[in-house]
């Protein structure tokens, strides 16, 4: 298999110190603030970013390791194939969040709805845009019943360490 090699273009900061107790999706840190500590090589390329609403972040799940095929995600009780789960602990580690985008200042980007783990390493940023990512769906799986659950449920010890 051929190696993929990404660096970080800047670190998540959020309210998040640990693992357990984190919300598991944006929907349940609607009011959580953060910044995204930008390189300051790259700044130049968050000219117009400032007039989207919303930025799609692909990051890291850097304290995560190792990984199974099937989980017991947050929202279910029962297990579940991997790839039909937001499950941190994947084979590539990486996670993605739709935040509001609420200033920038240099190479500082102030966020809220950040539902991820303080220092996490930012892959990358894309513009949020509804005609490309608000796609019409009508099936939504096993979550079909359970999405609700992500404005409230917070993370446990499941995906931490070998706990799963």
């Amino acid at each position: 298999m051929d190696t993929i090699n990404f660096h970080p273009i800047g670190y998540i900061h959020s309210p998040f110190d640990k693992l357990e107790g984190m919300p598991i999706q944006p929907s349940g840190a609607k009011d959580d603030l953060g910044y995204i500590e930008l390189s300051e090589d790259l700044q130049e390329g968050l000219n117009d970013l400032d007039g989207f609403s919303h930025i799609i972040l692909l990051y890291h799940f850097h304290k995560n390791e190792g990984y199974k095929l099937s989980v017991k995600p947050f929202m279910d009780t029962v297990e579940r194939g991997l790839f039909s789960t937001r499950a941190p602990r994947r084979p590539n580690m990486i996670g993605i969040s739709t935040v509001e985008l609420l200033e920038i200042k240099g190479n500082i980007i102030k966020i809220k709805g950040v539902d991820v783990l303080n220092g996490t390493p930012l892959i990358d940023i894309k513009p949020y845009v509804a005609k490309f990512d608000a796609v019409p769906a009508d099936r939504f799986g096993w979550l079909e019943k359970n999405a609700k659950k992500s404005e409230t449920l917070k993370s446990d010890t499941r995906f931490v360490g070998d706990s799963d």
